[in-house]
C-alpha cells in the first residue's frame, strides 16, 4: 500500500462534514484571479514523490469520443457482412446477451454491413474505413486494440467505468489518479484539464456530467478543470470592474489568514486545498489567456488541424489547445467530443462525426512528433463501448441505426511507450464476440498507469477503511501493447 504523505497524515480530517462541493477551482476562480510577484506556489501534492518505474509517457491526451463510435464503420472490418444483408443475427452469435430497452422489442435482428469501404494504411497495413483518411496517414503510429469490452451497456455507467474504473458515480477519475499520484509540472496551470465540444452536424449528443472528471474521494486539488471557449476559458477568471492585482492579493492573503485559522480548529484537508486552489487560480489568470491566444499560431497550424480548428470550441481547435497544454507540462488533457450515439441516420451521422474529429486528431500526432513531444506523450482515441452488427429500426440499404453493444470495440493508441503499426485482439465474423486477446477496460487502464510509470496496483488511497485504486480489484498489464 502506498504511504501518505506527511502532508496528508497531518491532514487527516477530524470533521468531513466540511463542504466540499464549493472548493472546486470554477468557484476558486471567482474569488481569486490574476497573478502577482512574490507570492509562494501552492504545489498540486505528488503522493508518489518519483514512478514506481521508468516512465515512457509524461502526459496523456485523452479524445474521448462519448457516445460510443461503430466499431464496424471505422475499425473492424467484417466483409463477409455483405453478403449476409437484413439476415437475422443467428441466437449462437448473440448468446442471449442482454440488450437495451430500445431493441430488446424487436422481432428480428437484421444483420447491418458497413457501407464503407476499408483500405490498408502505412506500411504497417492496418485496416482503416474511408471515413479515416487523415488517420490513415499517421497509420504506423496507432496501437489499434480491436478486443476491448465491458460490462455496462448504458452511456452513463459505461462511460463512469471508462473515466473511474467503476459503474457507479462516486469513485476518482483517471486524470485525477494521476494528478494525485504524479503532480503537475506547471505550477501555473492545472495538472487535469478538459474541454468539450459538440458535433457540428445534427444528432444526438449524451449529457456528460462533472463528475466524469471528478475527484471522489481524492482531495478535492485534483478534480479537473474544465476549460470552455469564450472571454474566461475558466468561469470569472477576469477581475471585477474596479479590483486591480494588488487590490486581489490583500484579499487573498487575508482569506488565506482566516481558512488557515479554520483548519488548525478542524484539521479537514479541504482547508487546505481552498487555499491552494486561490493561489492556482490567481496565477491562472495570467497563464490561461496567454495560453488560450491561437493568434499566434502559424496559418500552417489551422491548415493542418483543418477549417474548424479557426473556430473556439470545436474539437478542433480544442486539439491545437491540447498540444498547447502538453508543451506547457499538463499532465492529463481530456477532450470529450459528443454526438456518437448513432440509433437512426448512421451512415450520415458517423460521416459527420468523422469530418469533426478525423482531421485534427491525425493532425495531433503529427504535431507532437514533429515537435519532440510524441514520445512522451500518450494519446488515446475511443469511446465508452461499441454499437451492434445488427441494426436498430428499420434498415435499407442506405441508412440504419445501431444500438449499445459492450461485447467488443475498438480503441487505439500513439505515442508515450505503446507500439505504433499495431493490431491487437479480434472479433468473430459479425464484431460481435471477441475470440482472441480480451482487453477489458481495467486492463487498459492498468496499462496506461504503466505507460507513466505506474503499478497500477500500488497507487491507493484510503477511503472508509478500504484501499481504494483507479482499476479497483482487477486489470492486468497487456504486455503486447508496449512498444
Amino acid at each position: 500500500m502506498t504511504r501518505l504523505s506527511p502532508d496528508l497524515q497531518h491532514g487527516i480530517a477530524r470533521r468531513q462534514f466540511l463542504s466540499r462541493s464549493a472548493l472546486g477551482l470554477g468557484t476558486a476562480a471567482l474569488s481569486a484571479l490574476l497573478n502577482a510577484a512574490g507570492t509562494q506556489p501552492a504545489r498540486s501534492p505528488a503522493i508518489l514523490g518519483s514512478p514506481h518505474l521508468a516512465p515512457r509517457a509524461r502526459r496523456v491526451i485523452w479524445l474521448t469520443q462519448a457516445g460510443a463510435p461503430s466499431q464496424l464503420d471505422l475499425f473492424d472490418e467484417k466483409p463477409g457482412l455483405r453478403k449476409r444483408f437484413q439476415q437475422d443475427l443467428p441466437d449462437s452469435v448473440r448468446g442471449g446477451q442482454r440488450l437495451t430497452g430500445m431493441t430488446s422489442g424487436q422481432k428480428t435482428f437484421p444483420i447491418a454491413p458497413s457501407p464503407f469501404a476499408f483500405r490498408s494504411c502505412g506500411r504497417s497495413g492496418t485496416r482503416l474505413s474511408e471515413l479515416l483518411p487523415y488517420l490513415g496517414q499517421v497509420a504506423d503510429e496507432l496501437c489499434l486494440v480491436r478486443s476491448l469490452h465491458t460490462e455496462a451497456i448504458n452511456h452513463d455507467p459505461a462511460m463512469t467505468l471508462l473515466q473511474t474504473g467503476h459503474q457507479n458515480a462516486g469513485r476518482p477519475s483517471m486524470g485525477a489518479w494521476l494528478s494525485y499520484g504524479l503532480g503537475t509540472e506547471n505550477q501555473n496551470l492545472p495538472a487535469f484539464v478538459v474541454m468539450i465540444s459538440r458535433p457540428s452536424g445534427p444528432t444526438n449528443a449524451q449529457p456528460l456530467h462533472e463528475r466524469m472528471w471528478g475527484s471522489g474521494f481524492l482531495p478535492s486539488v485534483h478534480q479537473g478543470v474544465r476549460f470552455s471557449p469564450g472571454r474566461d476559458p475558466v468561469l470569472f477568471l477576469s477581475n471585477p470592474p474596479g479590483i486591480t492585482g494588488e487590490r486581489r492579493r490583500g484579499m487573498l492573503d487575508d482569506l488565506a489568514q482566516l481558512n488557515r485559522a479554520k483548519f488548525d480548529d478542524y484539521q479537514d484537508p479541504e482547508i487546505q486545498t481552498r487555499i491552494a486552489q486561490y493561489e492556482l487560480a490567481f496565477r491562472m489568470q495570467s497563464s490561461v489567456p496567454e495560453l488560450t491566444d491561437l493568434s499566434r499560431e502559424p496559418k500552417s497550424t489551422f491548415e493542418a488541424y483543418g477549417p474548424e480548428s479557426t473556430k473556439p470550441g470545436t474539437f478542433a481547435a480544442n486539439c491545437v489547445l491540447a498540444r498547447r497544454l502538453a508543451e506547457r507540462g499538463v499532465r492529463f488533457i481530456q477532450l470529450y467530443h459528443r454526438g456518437w450515439d448513432q440509433h437512426g441516420d448512421l451512415p450520415s451521422g458517423i460521416r459527420s462525426q468523422c469530418y469533426d474529429t478525423d482531421q485534427p486528431s491525425a493532425a495531433l500526432i503529427a504535431d507532437l512528433r514533429q515537435r519532440g513531444l510524441l514520445d512522451d506523450t500518450l494519446v488515446i482515441w475511443g469511446g465508452e463501448f461499441g454499437r451492434t452488427v445488427f441494426s436498430q429500426g428499420t434498415l435499407t440499404e442506405t441508412n440504419f441505426g445501431r444500438d449499445h453493444h459492450p461485447r467488443c470495440y475498438s480503441l487505439w493508441m500513439a505515442g508515450g511507450g505503446v507500439r505504433g503499426g499495431l493490431v491487437y485482439g479480434e472479433t468473430d465474423d459479425y464484431s460481435y464476440n471477441i475470440v482472441r486477446d480480451p482487453v477489458h477496460i481495467h486492463d487498459l487502464n492498468a496499462t496506461v498507469l504503466h505507460c507513466l510509470g505506474i503499478e497500477h496496483e500500488r497507487l491507493t488511497f484510503r477511503h472508509l477503511g478500504r484501499d481504494y485504486r483507479l482499476t479497483d480489484i482487477h486489470g492486468k498489464l497487456v504486455k503486447p501493447l508496449l512498444g
